[in-house]
């Protein structure tokens, strides 16, 4: 899922989205669209599907990864998370039942239940009280669910996150407990947070050992080509993550060949398209050369190609895996994969 925080993807028009990228859902944020432009805006404009002209799914976070990162400037309790505005300063209260109602106002089709995001490297007392405290908050998301409805008249979908950090009891326990509530699907959260990646793997594993198989698995906010291509292997269904877009505005390429860094000296004369046999059109319009220029005078295009062609290879990575599982060659395919998207060119 492309990641468009504050109600757009970041320089990628929606047209570019639908038809030359081939997204088929994306990702807006509570947090940040509750700041701006606010539910006032968001609810005379008939939700966020009218705000922004997309027509397609759309999946919102529930903020709780945004009041994590706020460590200095947030405080929770049993109600909720008190926080401060990144860009003014002024206080907020989020509670289960308020993440719940702006996610009505927005009109997300898929919604996530208000979690604590526990770091990577937090201790077992720690990770055992924030998971406490979780499950208790998505008693009270569910409670709220079931007694509102969408404001703008079609269907919304709630999933639980399970929690736990890296220790295999608590996230047994998350994900049993997540099991039971019989939701539409399930995320897996707290993860590339600052743990190792084989312990990541090993989490999303176990996890993906209890949760239905009938109903689709997301991890959230993962990650690299590498890591997908392993989550996948692992029976994980969904992904989103700011990387294609963030890093191709910093002049990083993922390509099926490998890495390239567009600011290195080596492509300033390298006319040959961005990929022979690319997934989007900028592949073969633009060549290495002159998105090389675009990204070092710091154009505007230079961002949106880079952009656009990232979001596409994701895209396409993630279509091309689930061919291969069709085919049953995936286990085969994959390592081979693996070895070219981690390369350095």
């Amino acid at each position: 899922m492309p990641v468009g925080t504050a109600g757009s993807v970041k320089a990628v028009h929606i047209s570019e989205l639908k038809e030359d990228i081939g997204a088929q859902i994306i990702l807006g944020n509570t947090y940040h669209l509750y700041l701006r432009p606010g539910l006032e805006i968001l609810q005379q404009a008939g939700g966020l599907h009218r705000f922004n002209s997309w027509n397609k799914p759309m999946l919102t976070d529930s903020g709780g990864f945004q009041v994590f990162s706020l460590t200095d400037n947030r405080k929770l309790s049993e109600e909720g998370a008190e926080f401060q505005s990144h860009i003014d300063g002024s206080r907020h209260f989020f509670t289960p039942e308020k993440a719940i109602d702006i996610q009505r106002i927005i009109g997300a089709d898929i919604m996530m239940a208000f979690d604590e995001c526990t770091p990577g490297d937090a201790d077992y007392s720690y990770a055992k009280k924030s998971l406490d405290l979780t499950e208790r908050w998505l008693d009270r998301c569910l409670a709220r669910f079931e007694e509102t409805e969408c404001s703008y008249g079609h269907s919304q979908a709630l999933f639980p996150i399970v929690q736990g950090c890296v220790y295999p009891d608590l996230r047994r326990r998350a994900a049993e407990n997540v099991t039971s509530k019989g939701a539409d699907g399930n995320a897996i959260g707290g993860l590339a947070v600052g743990e190792p990646t084989e312990k990541m793997y090993e989490m999303v594993e176990l996890v993906n050992g209890i949760l239905p198989k009938d109903k689709p698995r997301y991890l959230m906010g993962v990650g690299k080509p590498e890591n997908i291509l392993e989550a996948i292997e692992r029976g994980v269904d969904m992904f989103d993550c700011i990387m294609p877009t963030r890093n191709g505005r910093n002049g990083q390429i993922f390509t099926k060949q490998g890495i390239m860094n567009m600011r290195n000296e080596k492509w300033k004369n390298d006319f040959s398209p961005l990929e022979e046999e690319g997934a989007s059109f900028v592949d073969t319009l633009y060549s290495k050369a002159y998105l090389r220029h675009l990204i070092n005078v710091n154009e505007i295009l230079g961002l949106q190609i880079a952009s656009i062609h990232n979001l596409a290879f994701y895209i396409w990575l993630v279509k091309e895996a689930r061919q291969h599982i069709i085919a049953g060659d995936f286990s085969t395919w994959k390592p081979k994969m693996i070895e070219n998207v981690v390369r350095r060119l």
